[in-house]
């Protein structure tokens, strides 16, 4: 029995695990690296593994970070069953066309530059719109959450809720080889207690436990205080004549915030919200997914559902999903909410919208989530006085606001008390940065840490 790391190794992104047992190979999860320039041509490199001998790939849930490389792993030689949850097979669905499609066109913007530029090279996208499709003939069961699935003579899979976006799953291996058995928890992305929307992360014992450490060295705001900061940043926007640009993850994130919007008009907490756009067709996509799915749901959202009342429509709300209705936004010289894709600024419609407001001192910017070294986000976020979108540097005079409570991803306690729950005699930290793991070390009790790096392989 083996363990090796290929993606999210001392970073944030690309997830990539590989597990060895009983003459089978299974990955769990195969993301895309996001951020900056180089770390984004790291999705080109070889995987570290021979695509073509991977027998499953355990899909933990939909982001690209955890499955944008699929459609280049099959491109490769991938011809096994990819197995994840129902919501997440719909999710990763819109998730990896979306992912195709705008590396088709920055491929074809970078050919246009080199063109004009009179500069060489033919620079082709990471993969294309049919190779995203073609992936997609792998997907083959979803079970259920808690429901044991044999995938081979020992090796069984269980998906456990991991309450981090819908769908979304930790993932535990049964494994037995040479008469030896062992039981190996992958965390995925732990969401946090308590929220209106998914369920609270479960946990459960297991030998070996691969854990996210996104944000190992620090604690959230509390998301009461994180809704009230929301609606104040959007009043006082809204005071100085400005808009409010929110850079939306189209996945759990746009859908949280409808939620609150909705919850802020009901109880006259946003007096004044006459015009709200969700940007984003795939977030548009995405919560047509969230309202098939209540199933996922914790139990007063559900409740909502049965009692025919959608928790993410309010008054006034706007879906764009034509470039011709995200362009009209720009006639609106104040007093809308716009949320738009990408979370980090990397690309998208909010790109265009920050290019239009970022400059204006009576405008806001509300960031929500995550925001990775090298992305325009986190630049934004650390203070930079300029922004380069489009070729043009732009001024940032516009408010910012960074408000962590909406963070899909567990803190720092949190983390500990998942943690804790697994009675873990080994314990390799993934998916965060060096100071964050580093942080949450020492904290973790009565187990052997590992943090590997990129390749490395362990026998368990």
């Amino acid at each position: 029995m083996k363990i090796s790391f290929h993606g999210a190794d001392c970073g944030v992104t690309g997830s990539c695990h590989l597990i060895e047992c009983a003459g089978k190979r299974i990955l769990v999860d195969c993301g895309m690296y996001q951020g900056s320039r180089e770390l984004e041509q790291e999705n080109a490199e070889p995987f570290g593994f021979e695509p073509a001998s991977i027998d499953f790939m355990l899909l933990t849930h939909g982001h690209l970070d955890h499955c944008g490389r699929l459609p280049l792993l099959v491109k490769r030689g991938f011809r096994g069953e990819v197995v994840t949850t129902a919501a997440s097979r719909e999710l990763a669905k819109i998730v990896l066309l979306d992912a195709a499609h705008l590396q088709e066109e920055e491929a074809l913007y970078r050919l246009r530059k080199a063109g004009k530029s009179g500069g060489p090279g033919h620079p082709v996208p990471l993969y294309e719109t049919l190779d995203a499709l073609n992936s997609l003939d792998y997907f083959g069961r979803t079970p259920a959450y808690g429901q044991p699935l044999e995938l081979a003579p020992g090796v069984r899979a269980k998906f456990i809720d991991a309450g981090h976006i819908l769908g979304s799953a930790c993932v535990l291996l049964e494994l037995t080889e040479k008469g030896k058995s062992r039981r190996v928890l992958f965390s995925g992305d732990l969401g946090n207690a308590g929220r209106p929307l998914l369920r609270t992360p479960q946990s459960c014992p297991a030998d070996t436990v691969v854990m996210e450490t996104t944000y190992g060295n620090r604690l959230h705001k509390s998301l009461g205080s994180s809704v009230a900061e929301l609606y104040e940043a959007i009043n006082a926007t809204f005071k100085r004549g400005g808009n409010v640009i929110i850079p939306t993850f189209a996945l759990e994130r746009a859908q949280e915030l409808l939620y609150f919007l909705r919850e802020g008009v009901e109880h006259g907490q946003v007096p004044d919200l006459r015009h709200v756009f969700l940007d984003s067709p795939m977030a548009i996509s995405a919560t047509r997914i969230f309202e098939r799915h209540p199933e996922c749901y914790g139990e007063s959202t559900r409740a909502m559902f049965q009692e025919g009342k959608d928790p993410f429509q309010l008054p006034n709300l706007r879906f764009c999903r034509e470039a011709s209705e995200s362009k009209a936004i720009n006639d609106i010289p104040g007093g809308a909410v716009i949320m738009a894709g990408s979370g980090m600024c990397t690309g998208g419609r909010v790109r265009h919208h920050l290019r239009n407001n970022l400059g204006r001192p009576e405008c806001g910017v509300v960031f929500v989530g995550y925001a990775a070294q090298g992305t325009p986000a986190r630049h934004i976020i650390d203070g930079a006085k300029m922004i380069r979108l489009f070729g043009d540097e732009i001024p940032v005079k516009a408010s910012i606001h960074t408000i962590g409570g909406f963070s899909a991803h567990a803190d720092q306690s949190e983390l500990i008390v998942w943690h804790a729950r697994t009675q873990a005699k080994t314990t390799y930290l993934v998916h965060g940065e060096e100071k964050s793991m580093k942080a949450l070390a020492p904290r973790l009790a009565r187990t052997r840490v590992e943090m590997p790096t990129l390749n490395q392989v362990f026998e368990l």
